[in-house]
C-alpha cells in the first residue's frame, strides 16, 4: 500500500500538473515557427481530448494518478515559449550553462530518495537500482559540466585562408522521445548535453511514467535553468509524431522500440531533421572455452536481470562453447536462485515486477513459443498473485526459429545456445537484425579482442557486461539505431557543425 511519503509525493505531482495546465491555458504566447499548421493538423475530437495518461504501480496494480493529455492550445503555447527561450538561451555563454549543470547534479543528490521512489512506484525498478540511476544522472551532469566548454570550443583548421575554423552551434528545439525502463537516465543523456550545447528540449516521455516526466522538468527548474529550456509535454505518441510532421522541432532523439524508430525515422526523414535513434537489442554474451566460467556465469545472470530484464543492453542470448556449457548453466542458474524477487521498495529486492501488464503477456507468449518448438526450461518459482511478476527462466536447446532468439525479449528470460567453435559463436552472435552491445569472456584478452572486431555491435565488453558510461559513446548498428549518445560524440549529434572561412 502507498505510504504517507508516497501520498505526499503524489499530491505534489498533482499540484505540479495543475499548475502546468493553468500556465499553458492562460499564458498564450503569440504563434511562432510552424505553429499555425497545428490549427488543422492537431485538431482533436472530443474523444481525443479526454485521453488520459495513467500512472500505474506495477507492484500493486493501483492507479496512482491520472493526467489529461495536453490540448492543442497548450502544446501550441509550449512550443512558442520554447522558441522564445531558445533565442535567449543559445546566447548564454557555455560556462554559465555548465554552472547550472553543477547545480542540477546537487538537486539530484539532494532529492535522490524522492526521485528514486517515484521511479520505483511508476515502473517497478527495485529501489536500490532506482537510487543508482539518479546518482548516475548526477555523474552525467558533472561530466558535461566539466567538459562541454572544451567540446564546444571552435576547432581551428590550417588552410590557405586567413582563418578557417569549425564552430559548434545549437540545432534549436530538440524533441526527446524517451522510454520508461530507465526513466531518468535515458532523458538526462539527451537533455543534459542538449541544453549544454545551447538547445532547448521538449520531453515526450513514455505514457506510463508521467509523474517521473514532471519530476525531471522540476529538477531542471530547481537547478536554476530558465523556464522553457527543458519542458515536459504530456501528449500521446501520435501527437509527438505530428510535431515532426508539422516542422515544429529542429531535431529528434528517440530511445525506444524498432517500430517507434521506423515511425520517427520516416517522419524525420521527410522533414530532413537531425536524428538520433537508440533502438532494440538482442545482445550476445559469448563464453569461450578458456573463460573463468563461474565468474562469467554469475556476471551473465546479473547482466540478464538488469532492471528485471527490461534493458536494451541487458545480455539476452548466452552463446557458450560446448566444453564449458554444463558448468556455465550450473553457475548461471545458481546465481539466479540467489536473486530476490519481491517488493521493489524493499532494499533487498533484486528483481521487481515488469513495468506493464502487456509486457508480461508478451513474455508469456515468447516462452510458450519456445516450449512449443522444443525448448527445455528451468523456471524459478513465482509466488505472487498480484503485480506484474515474471519469474526468471532459463531456456535450453534454443533454436533460431524461436521468438526468444529472433525477437528482443524484454524480461527475465535467458536462452542458452551451445556452440563448438569461436567461429560458430561469432556467426550466432551476428545472426540477428540488432547490433547494440555484446560481451566476450576469455582469459586470453588478445583472443577476445580479435573476436570483438568481428562482432556487429556498437559496444563490446570483454570480461564484463555492457553498461553505458558518460565518457564513452553509446549506440548501435543495423536495426539497433543511428547516431550516438554520451561522450564527445553524443554532444556533437546535437549541434550544427558549422565551417567558417575568413579571407582578406
Amino acid at each position: 500500500m502507498a505510504s504517507k511519503k508516497s501520498a505526499k509525493k503524489k499530491a505534489t505531482a498533482s499540484r505540479t500538473a495543475k499548475k502546468r495546465t493553468a500556465k499553458h491555458t492562460t499564458k498564450r504566447a503569440s504563434p511562432n515557427r510552424g505553429v499555425n499548421k497545428m490549427k488543422t493538423s492537431m485538431v482533436k475530437t472530443r474523444k481525443e481530448q479526454s485521453k488520459k495518461l495513467l500512472s500505474i504501480n506495477p507492484y500493486t496494480e493501483e492507479v496512482m494518478h491520472e493526467f489529461l493529455v495536453m490540448s492543442k492550445s497548450e502544446v501550441e503555447g509550449t512550443i512558442a515559449r520554447s522558441r522564445q527561450a531558445l533565442a535567449r538561451w543559445r546566447e548564454v555563454p557555455v560556462a554559465q550553462r555548465t554552472a547550472l549543470l553543477i547545480r542540477l547534479a546537487s538537486v539530484l543528490r539532494e532529492e535522490k530518495r524522492s526521485y528514486a521512489t517515484l521511479i520505483t512506484q511508476e515502473m517497478g525498478k527495485p529501489i536500490k537500482d532506482a537510487i543508482a540511476e539518479v546518482e548516475k544522472c548526477a555523474v552525467l551532469s558533472e561530466y558535461y559540466a566539466a567538459n562541454a566548454e572544451r567540446f564546444l570550443a571552435p576547432e581551428m583548421v590550417a588552410t590557405d585562408a586567413k582563418k578557417s575554423y569549425i564552430a559548434f552551434e545549437p540545432l534549436g528545439v530538440i524533441l526527446a522521445i524517451e522510454p520508461w525502463n530507465f526513466p531518468f537516465w535515458q532523458v538526462f543523456r539527451v537533455g543534459v548535453p542538449g541544453v549544454a550545447a545551447g538547445n532547448v528540449v521538449l520531453l515526450k516521455h513514455a505514457s506510463n511514467v508521467p509523474m517521473t516526466a514532471l519530476a525531471i522538468e522540476d529538477a531542471f527548474r530547481k537547478a536554476g535553468f530558465p523556464e522553457n529550456v527543458f519542458t515536459t509535454l504530456l501528449i500521446t505518441s501520435q501527437a509527438a509524431m505530428q510535431l515532426i510532421d508539422d516542422d515544429l522541432v529542429d531535431a529528434v532523439s528517440l530511445t525506444g522500440s524498432n517500430r517507434a524508430g521506423e515511425e520517427v525515422g520516416s517522419r524525420a526523414g521527410r522533414q530532413i531533421k537531425s536524428l538520433v535513434l537508440e533502438l532494440g537489442g538482442s545482445d550476445p554474451f559469448i563464453v569461450l572455452d578458456d573463460a573463468d566460467v563461474e565468474k562469467a556465469a554469475r556476471t551473465a545472470a546479473n547482466a540478464r536481470m538488469v532492471n528485471s530484464g527490461q534493458s536494451c543492453i541487458a545480455a539476452k542470448r548466452f552463446i557458450v562453447m560446448d566444453s564449458v556449457a554444463e558448468e556455465f548453466t550450473k553457475h548461471f542458474t545458481a546465481r539466479l536462485r540467489e536473486l530476490k524477487m519481491g517488493d521493489p521498495m524493499d532494499e533487498a529486492t533484486d528483481i521487481g515486477p515488469v513495468a506493464r501488464k502487456d509486457i508480461l503477456s508478451s513474455l508469456k507468449d515468447q516462452l510458450r513459443d519456445a516450449k512449443i518448438k522444443g525448448a527445455k526450461t528451468i523456471e524459478l518459482p513465482q509466488p505472487y498473485t498480484k503485480g506484474y511478476f515474471c519469474a526468471p527462466c532459463v531456456v535450453l536447446k534454443a533454436t533460431p526459429d524461436m521468438q526468444v532468439l529472433k525477437d528482443e525479449v524484454f524480461g527475465p528470460i535467458a536462452p542458452i545456445v551451445i556452440v563448438k567453435t569461436e567461429d560458430e559463436a561469432v556467426a550466432v552472435a551476428n545472426r540477428t537484425e540488432y547490433g547494440l552491445g555484446a560481451a566476450i569472456w576469455s582469459r586470453d584478452t588478445a583472443r577476445a579482442e580479435r573476436l570483438a572486431k568481428r562482432i556487429e555491435a556498437g559496444f563490446v565488453a570483454i570480461n564484463d557486461f555492457v553498461r553505458s558510461d558518460p565518457r564513452l559513446p553509446f549506440g548501435g548498428v543495423k536495426k539497433s539505431g543511428v547516431g550516438r549518445e554520451l561522450s564527445y560524440y553524443g554532444l556533437k549529434e546535437l549541434v550544427n557543425i558549422k565551417t567558417v572561412v575568413v579571407r582578406e
